[in-house]
């Protein structure tokens, strides 16, 4: 069954020109995983530092290989820096 990852980021509007580029190569390294299927990218209209991706993966399974793969989480430390604050993950299935 197909779930849907939220993940949640926030930091000042100022740090996105670095941010871009991390972002950039976590969605090229997910494009090559096995089980993605989309994701989307959204900014806060009221808080412009703020940062929602709505990722769909086929499984649970395909999710948790993603997000325990080395190298994601080696990009996912450096955002986790440049922003200050944990990035935050819902995992959601279709009800």
């Amino acid at each position: 069954m197909a779930i849907k990852v939220l993940i949640l980021r926030h930091g000042g509007s100022e740090c996105f020109e670095d941010l871009k580029p991390l972002l950039q190569r976590l969605r090229s390294l997910a494009l090559a995983q096995p089980g993605y299927v989309s994701g989307e990218t959204y900014c806060n209209i009221e808080d412009p530092g703020e940062y929602l991706v709505i990722s769909t993966w086929s499984s649970l399974e395909t999710w948790t290989t993603w997000h325990n793969h080395e190298e994601r989480a080696a990009v996912q430390d450096r955002i986790d820096a440049l922003l200050g604050e944990p990035t935050v993950y819902h995992v959601f299935q279709h009800a």
